[in-house]
């Protein structure tokens, strides 16, 4: 059974509809990446340096990143004279099995949060003012309620103007209470009343927001690390996560902006928002490969239910779903 086949059936065994967030909401990247990869298919009869070096350029444009990109040829290489693959259409499937592989890199659970059984589970969240941190806290904070859970947020975020008011809103929108203090407000405060009020009222879930101030870089990461203080003083072994808001469409920028928290607060996961407004979204890989971080949500539309967990067979099918379904097609 062909790997397009058996990634098609393990995917029915899950939920259609998030099959098809995934689908729909790589929509952009999958129209340039395959359409290209085509095209690249229809120009060669056979795999050679010039196909590879083609592809190379394909995966770069894609934002997979270069040293990434370079590992992935490398592998691509090898798989292909193992199998004796002469015909170029018999690439694609190498490809998308090499994408699982490259992100996975043996370790199963990538994108699960560190939950606390039976105890508070305080989640940290940073990144630059503009990426949908505010917002992503707030899909989060439905998504847990979903599930039965109670959750509290923190509004730390005490300078950027209209940030508490923001979380707030997003409070009554998904009937959680948010802990704050004025505007101005020292954020570590906020997080040493958040948390008290937490174990008040023995929440499940601490949901922390922070400030972005990027432009005033030194100051932002003493705050961090100031905040970080407080809540393993409060809370030890906390925070169990420290998820990093990237916004998808700003491509390599991420990445710098994903090294520079991981250097003041020992990041834990990235949560990749606007990921269907790219058609860059080979930065998932990047990411992953590159700085060694798991992506654990990705936001694949403007709805309440489109931040995903992020699952990276979920991802390649997203990004090869017209593929994939062909071979349906085929077998029919």
């Amino acid at each position: 059974m062909s790997f397009f086949k058996r990634l098609k059936e393990k995917l029915t065994q899950q939920t259609d509809s998030v099959t098809e967030k995934f689908k729909t909401g790589l929509e952009k990247t999958r129209n340039s990446f395959t359409e290209k990869v085509n095209d690249l298919v229809a120009r060669y009869r056979k795999v050679d340096e010039e196909f590879f070096e083609e592809l190379e350029e394909i995966l770069i444009g894609a934002d997979v990143g270069v040293s990434t990109v370079m590992e992935l040829i490398d592998e691509l290489k090898m798989e292909v004279k193992r199998r004796n693959i002469q015909d170029t259409k018999d690439v694609q499937v190498v490809i998308s099995e090499k994408l699982v592989e490259l992100y996975e890199a043996g370790e199963e659970g990538l994108s699960e949060l560190n939950m606390q059984q039976d105890a508070l589970t305080v989640i940290l969240f940073v990144g630059v003012n503009g990426v949908g941190k505010t917002t992503t806290i707030g899909k989060l904070a439905h998504k847990f309620k979903q599930e039965g859970k109670s959750v509290l947020m923190a509004a730390g975020d005490t300078f950027r103007a209209g940030a508490i008011e923001q979380l707030e809103v997003w409070g009554e929108r998904v009937g959680v209470d948010v802990v704050k203090q004025s505007a101005g407000s020292d954020p570590a405060a906020v997080m040493y009343d958040a948390i008290q009020a937490a174990k008040a009222r023995k929440v499940d879930i601490l949901l922390c927001d922070t400030a972005g101030r990027l432009q005033n870089k030194v100051n932002l990461m003493k705050e961090l690390e100031k905040v970080k203080r407080v809540i393993e003083r409060e809370v030890p072994g906390a925070p169990h996560e420290v998820l990093l808001v990237l916004d998808a469409t700003t491509g390599q920028n991420a990445m710098s902006q994903a090294k520079t928290f991981s250097e003041a607060t020992n990041v834990s996961g990235i949560v990749l928002t606007k990921l269907d407004g790219t058609a860059k979204g080979g930065i998932v890989l990047a990411i992953r490969n590159e700085l060694r971080l798991p992506v654990k949500f990705v936001g694949l539309g403007e709805k309440m239910d489109d931040l995903q967990q992020f699952d990276s067979e979920q991802y390649v099918y997203g990004l090869f779903a017209n593929m994939v379904d062909e071979e349906d097609v085929k077998e029919v």
